[in-house]
């Protein structure tokens, strides 16, 4: 009797350390960019972002304005709150302008190192 309860107990505690296990594998895979803030005071932010593929950036400001310039090109991915999708094709150099746009997370989506400059406004 005592082998059985021993060993329902081994097998209980092998299902929770696999469980924690699978659950931090998941949330490994979501990885954030690298976020080098250069200059940040009561009027500006202004830092660089690098995405390495497959990373996902949930923290990005929807209600600054902000000016980005792209340093590595690349194909991201803005997934929106409402569930809408947009695939973009940024070219090193590009420089693009932004005003208030609806909450959504950015993944790079292509094989290469998507890496932006960006001068946030407050």
């Amino acid at each position: 009797m005592q082998a059985i309860r021993f060993t329902a107990i081994a097998f209980a505690a092998l299902g929770i350390a696999t469980a924690g296990s699978i659950y931090a594998q998941d949330k490994a895979k979501v990885r954030a960019p690298v976020i080098k803030v250069l200059l940040e005071n009561d009027k500006v932010k202004e830092y660089e972002t690098m995405y390495n593929p497959g990373d996902v950036n949930t923290g990005v400001a929807s209600s600054a304005t902000r000016i980005i310039r792209v340093l590595k090109g690349g194909t991201i991915e803005r997934s929106y709150a409402d569930g809408k999708k947009e695939t973009l094709v940024l070219k090193t150099g590009e420089v693009n302008f932004y005003t208030q746009l609806p909450a959504y997370n950015v993944k790079n989506i292509g094989k290469t190192v998507f890496q932006t400059y960006v001068v946030q406004l407050k």
